[in-house]
């Protein structure tokens, strides 16, 4: 039985003794004092009572109170109710009290007076009591209560259920309303998983051969390609029991309790099989064993770790239970995770391509309500790079826009300055920019559009403004082909293009400025790819440095003369494309002008508006063969 279908019980031992004893203590406190008698001055007692032989006895309580008992011809001189005397575990109440500050002298005045007296010690076991256990019951009651703070934190709770599984379970009741329709693009990534589906409701069409059911399926992909998504269809699809839970949730802040919940997890699935196990970013506890461990708090990680390794061989492989699971950093796992035997399937789910990006929109503008003008192909073309959920995103602040205009439908002008917004960041309307500044801006953008338009491997324009956006002042948006490799030519002419724009500044003004920050970073990472990982230098040579399972900030894996030899290679390669990008400005200046002054003019040119300034592009693709 999961957690979920546990009954709760609203019943507590500890709550009845807490109530009770809480109850003791309030009436201790707050319930008014019973008195033992009138209290009366020494004077009365003195003058009034003893000179007309009214008392009867007398009892020195502590050497401090004074309790006063009356004679019958006292007694008649007390109110009716005052007569009615009761009695507590068998003492009579006085009828007077006051206090005293020396015993012996009173006891001298009894003595002489002959008043009969007795000395009593009497000792307040009650408050004593409550003085003693109020602190105590009050560490208590706040330790059960963190207890039980702590017990709900972790889905049991009590404290005593802190090793179980935190899974959800889906089943025929609490069942998911996602399916492998509500899943585009990713066709490979679905005919994997459907498989998998296929095995739990039909295995004897894939054991009656001698196949076996695989173990586990890893999904492997950047963040927001729709791992989670396809888990989800998965268990819409399947029909069988899902457990759902993410790898955080083994880790908790006791030693052993993630073992415990791994345990626990498996138990309970072997019992509901055939059924599905789905572990969300599962490098939380899937990290290597060892790597970064320096001063060893990783020790209960890795108990986690090695306990769910032996569940997944534990279980046989016809006892109907699978495991998928899904990580953005699959080159940190642990190899035994991902061995033949644990994690059978490794399934990628990359970025979507031009035509998935196009199912996925479709997709998600089923949702809204678009105009006749929306070019779904457009969009597509225009998002590389663009996983499911910038998509998704796209479209929701598309809606947003065209909301804020008080439209009736979202329109492709919305969906283009959703994208821009997805991309840079929001307009930025009310930030004032100097005219000399708005100039060096024009110019810098006239020349990223120029080295774009006029180089063989240069990504069409889409756009070029100089409305700033996010932390852009300006910015030109390309259409870049999707490619698998890209050669050497196309490497160095997209540096020639993030150059431009310092370049033209240069050419324009004699001098640069601090605009061209992002593009000198992209710049630099490129080059240095291009020198020391892909082996694009004859002086380097065909070498490569990267490693991903390594620390490059820690330990790079070449000697320091090759370091300097690589920095001056980059250095180089970056002079190159600079000079080279230059002397095509100066060649096209005339262009440059047109293109600057209709950007400080209008602030944003279309590529049909590119095309009428300057005339048609000379090459139509993103890549000329």
């Amino acid at each position: 039985m999961s957690n979920e279908e546990q009954p709760k019980s609203g019943f507590n031992l500890f709550w009845i003794y807490g109530i009770i004893f809480l109850f003791i203590i309030l009436s201790f406190l707050f319930l008014p004092e019973r008195k033992n008698g009138d209290e009366i001055s020494y004077d009365k007692f003195a003058n009034e009572l003893v000179a007309n032989n009214l008392v009867k006895k007398v009892n020195i309580v502590n050497e401090k109170l004074i309790e006063v008992f009356l004679n019958q011809e006292g007694q008649k001189l007390l109110p009716a109710e005052k007569k009615n005397k009761t009695e507590l575990f068998g003492s009579v109440y006085p009828d007077y009290t006051f206090k005293i500050i020396s015993g012996e002298k009173f006891e001298e005045f009894l003595i002489q007076k002959r008043i009969p007296y007795e000395i009593v010690e009497r000792t307040d076991y009650f408050g004593s009591f409550v003085s003693l256990m109020l602190p105590i019951a009050i560490l208590i009651l706040i330790s059960l209560f963190f207890m039980r703070r702590i017990g709900a934190s972790m889905g049991g709770g009590q404290i005593f259920n802190i090793g179980k599984s935190k899974a959800t379970l889906f089943d025929e009741e609490n069942k998911i309303n996602v399916n492998f329709s509500n899943v585009a693009g990713l066709e490979e990534a679905k005919q994997e998983v459907m498989e998998v589906v296929e095995f739990l409701k039909n295995p004897k069409k894939f054991t009656k051969l001698g196949g076996k059911m695989p173990k586990g399926v890893l999904l492997v992909g950047p963040p927001g390609t729709g791992k989670t998504l396809l888990a989800k269809a998965v268990a819409g699809e399947a029909g069988v029991p899902f457990f759902s839970l993410s790898g955080s949730d083994f880790v908790e802040m006791f030693v052993g309790v993630g073992a415990a919940r791994v345990r626990d997890l498996f138990k309970t699935a072997k019992e509901k099989a055939p059924c599905i196990i789905f572990i969300d970013e599962i490098d939380a506890i899937g990290r290597q064993r060892g790597r970064g461990n320096f001063t060893g708090g990783n020790d209960e990680r890795e108990n986690t770790l090695n306990q769910l390794l032996v569940e997944m061989d534990g279980f046989n492989t016809d006892s109907g239970v699978i495991i998928m699971a899904a990580t953005n950093r699959a080159d940190i796992l642990d190899p035994a995770l991902l061995r033949p035997g644990r994690f059978d399937r490794q399934i990628s789910v990359d970025r979507p391509e031009l035509k998935e990006r196009e199912a996925i929109f479709k997709v998600h503008i089923a949702k809204i309500t678009v105009s006749e003008d929306v070019d779904i192909a457009k969009l597509a073309a225009q998002t590389p790079g663009f996983v499911g959920a910038d998509i998704a995103n796209v479209c929701n602040e598309a809606a947003l826009i065209a909301s804020r205009k008080d439209k009736d439908k979202v329109s492709m002008e919305d969906f283009m300055q959703a994208i821009d917004r997805v991309l840079l960041g929001l307009e930025k309307k009310s930030r004032v920019i100097h005219p000399e500044e708005k100039e060096t801006i024009a110019y810098h953008e006239a020349g990223h559009c120029i080295a774009g338009w006029y180089l063989k491997y240069g990504s069409p324009l889409v756009k070029v403004t100089i409305i700033p956006r996010g932390t852009a002042l300006g910015y030109a948006l390309y259409q870049p082909e999707e490619r698998i490799i890209t050669p050497y030519h196309k490497l160095i002419d997209e540096m020639c293009v993030s150059l431009a724009g310092r370049a033209a500044e240069e050419i324009v003004f004699n001098e640069i400025s601090t605009g061209a920050l992002d593009d000198l970073q992209k710049v630099t990472q490129k080059a240095y790819a291009m020198v020391s990982y892909f082996g694009m230098n004859e002086k380097v040579g065909n070498v490569s440095f990267y490693d991903p399972h390594s620390d490059m900030a820690l330990t790079k894996p070449y000697s320091d003369q090759t370091a300097k030899l690589i920095d001056d290679e980059v250095r180089k390669l970056i002079d190159y494309a600079y000079n080279r990008v230059k002397a095509l400005l100066i060649e096209k200046r005339q262009q440059l002008e047109t293109i600057a002054k209709a950007l400080l003019e209008k602030e944003v040119l279309l590529q049909s508006d590119v095309e009428n300034l300057i005339g048609p592009r000379l090459f139509p693709t993103a890549f000329a063969s």
